[in-house]
């Protein structure tokens, strides 16, 4: 982007708000996802609601944790 420095904050831009939801399927239980704050369940598919920032990081956790991510979509605003 033309005109616009390096030391801009990513904070003003329209992708900082912006929020995905993952499907996965196949999580396994293992020591990656013992860490986690919140419970594992076990079912077909897992919903993960993840910031546009952090989507190349959550999509290298899941496949560490054995995970398909199945579908990506944009979360709507309720």
């Amino acid at each position: 982007m033309l005109g616009q420095s390096a030391l801009v904050g990513t904070s003003s831009t329209p992708s900082s708000s912006r929020v995905f939801v993952y499907e996965v399927t196949g999580l396994r239980q293992n020591e990656e996802n013992d860490k986690n704050s919140y419970p594992f369940r076990r079912s077909g598919s897992v919903f993960i609601k993840v910031p546009y920032s952090r989507m190349n990081e959550e999509m290298q956790r899941i496949t560490r944790m054995g995970g398909t991510i199945v579908n990506i979509s944009p979360a709507t605003v309720d």
